[in-house]
């Protein structure tokens, strides 16, 4: 089947922003701790606690912002439960994931150095579930007050002397659900006084987050654009990639069959047609665009692996996964005049992870290599790529290939294109209008030779990149064959 690929190099639309590659480490399963936090007396080779070896990783895909702690995690978490000395902190029960106990040793300090470490902004969601008000507001005078007051002070006995830039802060998380199954008219006035007390201290200038919509909640959507806009710069949208039924069975993550990963290619583009009509209503109350859609939560999702706690959420990270991550960031890119921010769940050994541990061991998913392939879109204009191609094929109803492209500001042309196909190749035709007569033609692809491929501790490169060479360029032209189940990046410059 032949797909033919322009991109208008000379049309430049919205900047990309770089926070559409954030991520989310909540108290869940592993993710936290002995993914990230081993402590300082660990064997583990580690940096003040933090596991050497992952940090490293991290620090490889140029992570723009990390949201922390959660997730259902955020409303019962007490930070004052999280600062000072760590064996006076106060030990509590994970009543959501798993029902393990919490010793605290994570807490606002250590999540802000990781941020430091990793050189990447951090996004804080407030308990509004089961906290109050004054609570927030002092977490946020804690971090960001440089001044003389109680949690200020406070911040200095525990170490800190100078505060914080702490940008982006959410007020609450999932409110339509865990967080307090509120009514969104409910919710609505509750976001309004809250985020009344979620001051801006010394020039700290916050992005307020507003829980948002599940799934396909236009309703809450509406309410809260028409409540509460004024008073946020970004509404959340949660949305996770399940080829099976939310309760009665998600499927696995490695024993799947075409009928299931063709599924799982619907339901991930399905993530196009959520943000378009979420974003036709927020047009509506703001035309300019003033408030971000911020998809926080985001990811494939699927039962846990055989013989691990359900509550930690552990699966395992195919090529499939890959896949869908590349479509993923596609759409983002592509909505990128209204998407201001996505976060991936999770960071490390839940859900779609980019790091898998176990004890001293650690190996990189091919989710990873996708955001390592992809980070070239960061702050990068958006271009306008068009299509054309048939919708579907055998037993296949949905398009073979997706693809988003982004030029940055030294003129360099990125094309990210992904078939989604499991069994057949993609023959593609890319004209790229606008470029010079002469250029240099450069690609990166990331497939595997069985949709069940994935990466082990036993074998932690079988699913890797690897330069692209089947293609055949001529100036701005290029003929190109890709893969069954493949993810491409090229660089044209």
């Amino acid at each position: 089947m032949k797909h033919n690929v322009t991109v208008n190099t000379d049309q430049q639309e919205a900047v990309i922003s770089r926070h559409i590659y954030g991520h989310f480490a909540e108290h869940l399963g592993r993710c936290i701790y002995e993914g990230l936090w081993v402590g300082e007396d660990s064997s583990i080779p580690n940096t003040n606690g933090i596991r050497t070896d992952v940090l490293k990783a991290l620090q490889n895909i140029n992570i723009p912002v990390l949201r922390w702690p959660g997730g259902c995690f955020a409303d019962e978490y007490h930070w004052k439960d999280g600062i000072g000395p760590r064996e006076e902190r106060k030990r509590m029960v994970n009543t959501h994931w798993g029902g393990v106990v919490e010793n605290n040793h994570f807490g606002t300090h250590e999540f802000l150095m990781l941020c430091e470490m990793l050189g990447t902004e951090p996004y804080i969601c407030g308990n509004v579930g089961s906290g109050s008000v004054q609570e927030m507001s002092e977490w946020v005078e804690y971090m960001t007050f440089d001044g003389e007051s109680p949690m200020a002070d406070r911040r200095r006995e525990n170490g800190r002397r100078d505060p914080w830039n702490v940008t982006y802060f959410g007020v609450g998380n999932e409110s339509w659900g865990c967080g307090g199954h509120m009514r969104p008219e409910f919710y609505a006035d509750l976001y309004r006084q809250y985020q009344t007390y979620v001051r801006e201290y010394d020039g700290n200038r916050l992005y307020k987050i507003a829980g948002g919509a599940n799934v396909d909640d236009y309703r809450w959507t509406e309410v809260l654009m028409r409540e509460a806009a004024p008073f946020m710069d970004g509404l959340s949208l949660h949305y996770y990639t399940i080829p099976g039924d939310f309760w009665k069975g998600k499927g696995s993550a490695l024993d799947f069959d075409k009928a299931e990963w063709d599924i799982t290619m619907e339901r991930a583009l399905h993530m196009d047609t959520l943000i378009s009509r979420h974003r036709a209503i927020m047009d509506s109350y703001d035309p300019e665009e003033k408030v971000g859609l911020i998809v926080d939560e985001w990811g494939t999702w699927f039962d846990v692996e055989p013989g691990t706690n359900p509550g930690f959420l552990y699966q395992q990270n195919t090529i499939r996964d890959a896949v869908v991550a590349g479509v993923t960031l596609n759409i983002f890119n592509r909505h990128a005049g209204r998407v201001h921010m996505a976060n991936i769940a999770q960071m490390v050994n839940v859900l779609q992870a980019m790091v898998h541990t176990e004890e001293e061991k650690m190996f990189l998913t091919p989710t990873y290599h996708v955001f390592h392939m992809y980070q070239v879109h960061q702050d990068a204009a958006l271009l306008p790529l068009h299509l054309d191609s048939d919708m579907s094929g055998e037993n296949r109803a949905y398009p073979q290939v997706h693809g988003s492209a982004s030029k940055q500001d030294d003129g360099t042309v990125h094309v990210s294109l992904c078939n989604l196909d499991m069994e057949e190749d993609a023959d593609v035709t890319l004209d790229m209008r606008g470029l010079p007569d002469e250029v240099t033609w450069n690609g990166t692809i990331l497939t595997a030779e069985h949709k069940h491929d994935h990466n082990t501790f036993e074998d932690p490169e079988r699913v890797q990149p690897e330069a692209f060479q089947d293609y055949k360029a001529d100036g701005g032209a290029a003929e190109l064959r890709l893969p069954p189940m493949s993810v491409v990046v090229l660089d044209i410059s």
